[in-house]
C-alpha cells in the first residue's frame, strides 16, 4: 500500500511541473437529458455540412479512408471494392435491420461469404460463433452510432445483432453512417449518452462504449509504429446522402 501512495505521489509531483494543453474541467450533466439531445439535434439537421466536412478531414488525417455514395443501395457496391482491394472473401456484419440495408445479395454475386450477427436467440454458442466468425474475416462491416466530427471518431455501442466483435477483430472495418449520426463535440456525445441511458426502453443491451479513432496503432516497443495490433489496421467510413 505504501509503495503504491508513493508511485502516486510521483506521478502528482511530475504532473503538477507543467500545465497542461489546456484547463480541463467537469461539464454539467443536464437537467433533462432527453430535451438537451433534442436541441443537438435540430442543431445538426443544419450544421450536418460543416461537421461532415471537418469529420472528413480529421478522419483522413489519422488514416482513415472516406467514402461518399448518393442512396443506400450504392453502399454495398463500395463494400465489395474495399474487399477486393484487401483480396478479402470473408466478411461479417451487423444484422441488416440494424444496418439499415443488407449487401448479402451483392457480395454473394461477388463470391464473396458474408456472416451477420444474430438478432435473436442469443446464446454463449451464438456469442462464441460470432467472435470466431469474426477472428477468420478479413473484413468487418457495421454501422455508426455517432460521428464525432472535432476528432475523426466513429462511436459504437454494443448490443444485441450489433456485437463489438465485427469492428474489433477483421483487419479491415467498414462503418457506414447517414447525416442523423453526426455531431460536432465531445460534450454533445455525452449529453445524447445521458438521454439514452436514462431511458430504459432505448439503452442497448450490450454494455460496451467503442470510440474508434482510425486504424489500430502502437508504438510500445522502440517507438516504431505498427498497425493492427490491438484492433484493424485499416478502417473506412460510407457517408450515405440519403438520410
Amino acid at each position: 500500500m505504501a509503495e503504491r501512495a508513493a508511485f502516486l505521489e510521483r506521478i502528482r509531483t511530475e504532473v503538477a511541473k507543467g500545465r497542461g494543453l489546456f484547463e480541463a474541467s467537469t461539464a454539467a450533466r443536464p437537467e433533462r437529458p432527453a430535451d438537451a439531445a433534442e436541441a443537438i439535434r435540430r442543431q445538426m439537421a443544419e450544421r450536418w455540412p460543416e461537421a461532415l466536412e471537418r469529420f472528413k478531414n480529421e478522419f483522413e488525417r489519422i488514416a482513415g479512408v472516406f467514402h461518399r455514395v448518393a442512396g443506400w443501395a450504392d453502399v454495398p457496391n463500395v463494400i465489395v471494392d474495399v474487399a477486393l482491394q484487401k483480396g478479402a472473401t470473408r466478411l461479417v456484419a451487423w444484422e441488416p435491420s440494424i444496418l439499415g440495408f443488407d449487401p448479402r445479395a451483392r457480395l454473394e454475386a461477388e463470391g464473396l461469404s458474408l456472416a451477420v450477427a444474430a438478432h435473436v436467440d442469443i446464446d454463449e454458442s451464438v456469442r462464441r460463433r460470432h467472435r470466431d466468425e469474426s477472428a477468420s474475416a478479413q473484413v468487418g462491416v457495421t454501422g455508426a452510432d455517432w460521428v464525432l466530427a472535432e476528432t475523426g471518431t466513429m462511436i459504437l455501442i454494443s448490443g444485441r445483432g450489433r456485437p463489438r466483435a465485427t469492428s474489433l477483430l477483421p483487419d479491415t472495418h467498414v462503418a457506414v453512417f447517414d447525416r442523423s449520426r453526426l455531431v460536432e463535440s465531445l460534450a454533445q456525445v455525452g449529453v445524447l449518452l445521458e438521454a439514452l441511458h436514462v431511458d430504459p426502453a432505448r439503452s442497448m443491451s450490450g454494455a460496451m462504449i467503442n470510440f474508434i479513432t482510425g486504424p489500430s496503432r502502437t508504438a510500445d516497443i522502440e517507438l516504431t509504429l505498427t498497425r493492427g495490433v490491438h484492433g484493424p489496421k485499416d478502417v473506412h467510413a460510407i457517408f450515405v446522402e440519403t438520410p
